[in-house]
C-alpha cells in the first residue's frame, strides 16, 4: 500500500486544485462577469462545496469497485482476515471504515484549498468536511454491497462510471441550480447523494437558505443510504466468504 501513497496524495491534492482553477476560477470569472452572483454569492463560493462533494463521491466509486473484486478474486485479501476471529461483516465494515479515512482526508485538503481561494463565506464552512465524507459513504456502502455480488468484471464497473457517476457529476446541481434543469432530468439529482450532499455543503459554506426541514431530509436520505448499503454489504460478504 505504501507504494500507492504518492499517487493517492497527488490525486487527492491535484484534482481539487485543478477543479477549483478550471471550474471555479476560470468559469467563475466568466459567470460573475456576465450573470453576476448565483444564490447571492460569487460563482466560486457556489460551486466549490459542490465540487468537494462530487470529488468525494467519485473517489468512493473508485474505491468500491475494483478493490472489492480484488479482495474476493484477484488478490483475495479478504480471505486472510477470515482465518482470524473476524466475521465477514466485520471485514466488510473494516474496508469501508478504512476508505472513509481517505474521504475525510480528501475533503479536508479540499476545504483548506477553498480557504486559500477565498471560496468560503461562513465560519461553519468546515462542516463541508463531514458532509463530503457522509455523501461519499452514502454512495460507497451500496456500491460495496453491489460489487460483492459480482463474480467477474465485464462491463459493470465501466457502466457505473459512465452512466451513474458521470451523470451525478453533471446533472445533480453541481454547476448550476437543479431547478434550472428540465423536469425530466431533475430526478437524477433527487436520487443522487451528490445533490443531497451539495445542498448541505452550500448551507455550511455560505448559509444557503433551504425550505424548513430540508436539512433533516437530506441528512436522513444520506444516512439511510449508508445504513441500507452496510446491511446489504454485510449479507453479501457473508455469502461470498462462507461459500
Amino acid at each position: 500500500m505504501r507504494g500507492y501513497g504518492w499517487p493517492v496524495l497527488v490525486y487527492d491534492v491535484g484534482q481539487p486544485l485543478l477543479y477549483l482553477f478550471a471550474m471555479g476560477v476560470g468559469l467563475g470569472a466568466i459567470v460573475d462577469a456576465n450573470a453576476g452572483s448565483i444564490d447571492g454569492v460569487a460563482y466560486l463560493t457556489f460551486v466549490a462545496p459542490a465540487l468537494l462533494v462530487s470529488t468525494a463521491v467519485m473517489t468512493a466509486a473508485g474505491e468500491m469497485t475494483y478493490p472489492v473484486m480484488s479482495g474476493f478474486k484477484w488478490q483475495r485479501i479478504y480471505y486472510g482476515p477470515l482465518a482470524s476471529p473476524l466475521s465477514p461483516g466485520q471485514i466488510a465494515l473494516g474496508h469501508i471504515l478504512a476508505v472513509s479515512f481517505r474521504f475525510v482526508a480528501q475533503a479536508s485538503v479540499f476545504w483548506v484549498l477553498m480557504q486559500l481561494f477565498g471560496a468560503s463565506a461562513s465560519g461553519w464552512s468546515w462542516l463541508v468536511i463531514p458532509i463530503g465524507a457522509l455523501s461519499a459513504l452514502a454512495f460507497a456502502a451500496p456500491l460495496q454491497a453491489y460489487s460483492a455480488t459480482l463474480r467477474d468484471e465485464g462491463f459493470q464497473f465501466a457502466f457505473i462510471q459512465r452512466f451513474v457517476v458521470m451523470p451525478m457529476f453533471l446533472f445533480a446541481g453541481t454547476f448550476f441550480e437543479l431547478d434550472s434543469m428540465p423536469v425530466y432530468l431533475r430526478w437524477i439529482g433527487w436520487l443522487s447523494p451528490v445533490w443531497h450532499g451539495t445542498e448541505l455543503a452550500r448551507v455550511a459554506n455560505y448559509g444557503r437558505e433551504l425550505a424548513p426541514g430540508m436539512v433533516w431530509v437530506h441528512l436522513a436520505y444520506l444516512g439511510g443510504l449508508v445504513a441500507v448499503g452496510l446491511t446489504l454489504a454485510n449479507r453479501n460478504y457473508r455469502r461470498r466468504l462462507t461459500e
